[in-house]
């Protein structure tokens, strides 16, 4: 089956149908990816969030513990990405500078074929949501935002940073 597929648009092929990409040909390499994101809440609600005593316990320990996980299971949520062999996934939750909220970064590591983008992405995402749902009892108003890639390094394309 021939590779064809339309510039700049990796995941659909010549006919215009999805597909996985075919990666056996490409080596593998160490490759990490970086994602943030922020959840902004009532002052209340964040002190309620960093003081690890809510109702439901040490807020941000479960949702760093709920963003590792999702890293590990993004091939089962989005379509086309590959199942990877993580070597590394490391999420922290903290408060933001400014005090509104509290902000997530999510790194992932591996050694193969294809990066991981995706996994950073999911992880940062999941942990906000997690956040959300639990502290949504206080704050239902609370806004997640700014979900984004930082940096990947690694692979054919090379290294990327957001300046």
């Amino acid at each position: 089956m021939p590779d064809q597929t339309p510039p700049g648009l990796t995941h659909i092929d010549a006919d215009g149908r999805a597909r996985m990409v075919d990666v056996s040909d490409k080596p593998a390499t160490t490759r990490e990816a970086v994602a943030e994101g922020r959840l902004r809440m009532e002052p209340e609600t964040l002190v309620l969030a960093l003081s690890g005593g809510g109702e439901k316990g040490d807020v941000r320990a479960v949702a760093e513990i709920a963003g590792v996980m999702a890293a590990k299971r993004t091939a089962d949520l989005l379509p086309m990405c590959h199942p990877l062999m993580l070597s590394s996934v490391k999420v922290a939750v903290e408060p933001l500078e400014d005090r509104t909220g509290l902000g997530v970064v999510a790194r992932v590591r591996t050694t193969g074929q294809t990066g991981v983008e995706m996994e950073a992405l999911t992880a940062a995402s999941v942990a906000l949501l997690t956040l959300y749902d639990m502290l949504k009892a206080v704050d239902r108003g609370m806004t997640i935002e700014g979900v984004r890639l930082l940096a990947k390094i690694g692979g054919k394309s090379g290294d990327w940073s957001r300046a």
